[in-house]
């Protein structure tokens, strides 16, 4: 998010803002986004509902929106491509579980530095969000395959920072019918008969180059702060370096020794954490910690007092807008 990337997110988003197409009108209504649109909406609400008409269906159908001037024709294939959103979030968490079931019973696998999964039923679309949903899990360059129309494992693979997952697909390329990408992610298809040897040999390459710290999840720190000094003042100071994006990436502070006031899971199945932190002379900061329910035990084993690495960003609810922490880590 620098030089011209940064000027046309500017004021696409001020676009998007001001005038929106009707198409995005719908997506907005649709979602229910409270106006104005941040950065965030587009990325997380926005782009995901678009790019699932091509993941479930057909990406026609998103370009048909996008470009409709019938409000009742936008309005139907808003609807359509909000059922195509719906199931592929039901795909991408039954087949992320099945996976990491896969995994834990998997003894070669739990010790390995690559995570390669096939499985026939499992939908294209959504196979390389799963690819990224197991890094956070085991952080390791991982592969998800399934079956395609003529008979293939097809896939794609996704790799953690710092870590060339494109030469690590390269050096096993006379196994494959084809495949193509980048440092972090490719698309790849071989027989069924190499899928084996594919894997035996990735994970060979891999162990032979990758490093340590590769393979250990990090959290980049601007500055520690205490919690006092969050308030409504440093989110409006920070909101100037908007819009946040690779190499212009929202600070991220640490604090520490905090005292955990409230951590309840939220969210599907769960899975997210909503926390409140004791602050001296200062109501409690509220935060949510995103994919993080596992780390409740940490809270228990610290008796609250923790350390956190964390976002600041704005809350509304029922009315009411506050400042809120976004975390990033924890540390008992």
């Amino acid at each position: 998010m620098t030089g011209e990337n940064r000027v046309l997110a500017y004021y696409g988003l001020k676009q998007l803002n001001d005038a929106p197409r009707l198409g995005f009108q719908k997506i907005i209504e649709k979602a229910k986004i409270k106006m104005p649109l941040a950065i965030e909406d587009v990325v997380f609400r926005i782009g995901p509902r678009i790019n699932a008409a091509g993941r479930m269906e057909s990406g026609s159908r998103a370009v048909e929106l996008l470009v409709s001037q019938n409000p009742q024709e936008a309005l139907t294939i808003c609807e359509a491509i909000d059922v195509n959103n719906d199931d592929r979030r039901k795909k991408d968490s039954e087949i992320t579980s099945e996976a990491r079931r896969m995994v834990s019973e998997d003894n070669r696998m739990n010790n390995a530095r690559t995570t390669v999964l096939f499985h026939q039923g499992w939908h294209k679309g959504v196979i390389g969000i799963v690819a990224s949903r197991l890094i956070e899990t085991y952080y390791r360059p991982t592969i998800i395959l399934t079956e395609s129309k003529d008979g293939f494992a097809t896939g794609s693979a996704r790799s953690v920072p710092g870590y060339d997952l494109y030469q690590a697909i390269e050096s096993c390329s006379d196994l494959l019918e084809s495949f193509g990408g980048h440092m972090f992610a490719a698309g790849l298809t071989l027989k069924q008969e190499n899928l084996q040897q594919f894997r035996e040999r990735f994970e060979k390459f891999v162990s032979e180059t990758i490093r340590e710290e590769h393979l250990v999840p990090s959290v980049n720190v601007d500055e520690e702060i205490p919690l006092e000094e969050i308030n409504m003042e440093l989110y409006r100071y920070l909101e100037k370096f908007q819009p946040f994006g690779p190499e212009n990436t929202a600070p991220v502070f640490v604090s520490r020794r905090v005292k955990t006031l409230s951590c309840q899971p939220v969210g599907s199945n769960g899975m997210h954490l909503k926390l409140a932190f004791a602050r001296q002379n200062s109501e409690p900061l509220g935060a949510i910690a995103f994919g993080q329910a596992d780390m409740i035990e940490t809270f228990r084993e610290s008796g609250g007092v923790v350390d956190i690495a964390y976002s600041v960003e704005l809350n509304e609810f029922r009315g009411k807008t506050s400042v809120q922490l976004n975390i990033k880590d924890i540390k008992g």
